[in-house]
């Protein structure tokens, strides 16, 4: 067992949640959680000696949730991880949820490292007051038992047949070929717009493939500068550079044996990518300051929103990275090539967030799907994702969603025309866009429609036709 402790992460950002279980791993063992249910079941083991939490979470603040955990578990020192710094919110923390310390972000991996080792030094204190001692710690085989679980969890989360996609569809091609990949141990390259789900498909060619039961991590190449890149990459001595106060593990080191996903590599600058080129053939890494190299057997999926053989040609990346990166390309379709998709995506997307705004709205009313369907959507599903979030926040009960909680670009542009319909015959088009011009009308009335004839200029009869010939008639609240 780390003699370190076992320190317990909840975050509901998958992102967030993984870089702090990197930096916090290498010193601790770390549990992980999205929600107050996972984070539960953790403690319920009797496994966890520090608890870091979030403190910006939807249906629930880490303040909340850690004084439940004071009531219930009131031995793990608790902690609160968080953007803002509101004094209510520091006071409320102190005061109702017993919290030890308030770490304000963006954090700082050495300060961080040396908060929670105080806080496992406080935790072990009171253990020893309390005559509990090390029996109270938990087992190697215990923690890595914890850990399998998870990740067999992870592995039914993330396999393919839980991506929404038509089969006949242009995204049907890109699933077979992403599981056709996860049969080989090659280089995978994602092409794809921002936000139309490339980690996503990255986390189930590994979950899918023979490494499932190794570590999975990720960087963003584009974030950081070439120094930081390369430390996080390949690891650091101490002293190595300016801000290097200790010893770091890369993480190629650190997924050892599984997968590393490099998103936005076309963003990477052509000093960085002689060393990643290096790496690749070779198969080892050298730290930042060191003088040995290490061998490392990581499987290597990389991503990109630009379209790299262009780079290749303008010099802007390297022929030789680009051949190694893209033994196996599979381009992932925008959002706006998969009409047929929309629905079922939505409809996934509002269970998650009504898991995660603990609401039980229904589902979408036709008309806003159809709105939905018709919206060009340039942020891709993350876009999508954000406005049923809106929508849910802006919804006063748990109904049906519909067309007025629209946000203006995704309501009125679809209703006016100007995100640009899709491809097909112009009557095609002409009557998408008259159907959602009187939708919208017949909302704003409340389904009144002698008003909404009004509003459009046509005459009540006139009206009534044409609600009859888009079958809009069990939409309507009152004839009016």
């Amino acid at each position: 067992m780390n003699p370190s402790g076992a320190v317990l992460v909840v975050d509901d950002e998958l992102r967030s949640l993984e870089s702090l279980q990197r930096v916090l791993s290498e010193e601790f063992d770390v549990l992980c959680a999205q929600n107050a249910m996972e984070a539960e079941a953790i403690l319920a083991g009797d496994l966890v000696q520090v608890i870091l939490c979030d403190q910006r979470m939807p249906g629930e603040t880490g303040v909340e949730f850690l004084r439940r955990v004071r009531e219930a578990w009131p031995d793990p020192v608790r902690m609160i991880i968080s953007g803002f710094s509101e004094s209510e919110d520091i006071i409320a923390g102190v005061n109702e949820a017993g919290i030890y310390q308030y770490i304000t972000k963006p954090w700082h991996p050495e300060r961080l490292i040396d908060c929670v080792r105080d806080a496992v030094r406080l935790y072990r204190m009171q253990k020893e007051q309390g005559g509990l001692g090390a029996d109270a710690k938990p087992s190697r085989e215990t923690l890595d038992r914890v850990l399998r679980d998870r990740r067999r969890e992870q592995r039914r989360m993330f396999e393919f047949d839980r991506i929404v996609h038509d089969p006949d569809g242009p995204m049907g091609e890109t699933i077979v070929l992403a599981r056709r990949a996860t049969r080989y141990d090659i280089s995978v390259l994602i092409t794809g717009a921002s936000g139309a789900g490339k980690e996503l498909l990255a986390r189930a060619i590994h979950f899918g493939s023979g490494r499932w039961e190794k570590p999975f991590v990720i960087e963003n190449c584009g974030a950081l500068p070439d120094e930081l890149l390369e430390s996080e990459l390949f690891g650091c001595k101490k002293g190595a550079y300016t801000g290097a106060y200790q010893d770091r593990i890369g993480l190629f080191e650190l997924a050892d044996g599984g997968t590393i996903f490099l998103d936005e590599i076309g963003e990477t600058s052509p000093a960085f990518q002689v060393k990643l080129l290096r790496v690749l053939q070779e198969g080892e890494i050298r730290p930042l300051g060191a003088t040995r190299s290490r061998r490392v057997d990581v499987r290597v999926i990389s991503a990109t929103n630009r379209d790299p053989e262009n780079d290749v040609e303008q010099g802007r990346f390297r022929r030789d990275l680009f051949y190694r990166l893209n033994a196996f390309p599979i381009h992932l379709p925008s959002l706006s090539e998969r009409a047929n998709d929309i629905a079922a995506i939505a409809d996934n997307l509002l269970a998650e967030v009504n898991r995660a705004f603990r609401r039980k709205v229904k589902g979408f009313a036709p008309e806003t799907l159809a709105l939905l369907r018709e919206h060009s959507w340039p942020g891709n599903i993350r876009e999508l994702r954000n406005e049923i979030q809106r929508m849910v926040a802006m919804s006063d009960d748990d109904g049906m969603l519909r067309p007025h909680l629209l946000s203006r670009r995704v309501g009125a542009g679809a209703a006016h025309g100007v995100n640009g319909a899709r491809p097909g015959a112009l009557k095609d088009q002409v009557e998408a866009l008259e159907r959602a011009i009187i939708v919208r009308a017949l909302d704003e009335f409340d389904g009144n429609i002698s008003r909404a004839a009004e509003r459009l200029g046509l005459s009540r009869v006139g009206l009534r036709a044409k609600i009859e010939r888009y079958d809009l008639r069990k939409d309507l609240s009152h004839d009016g």
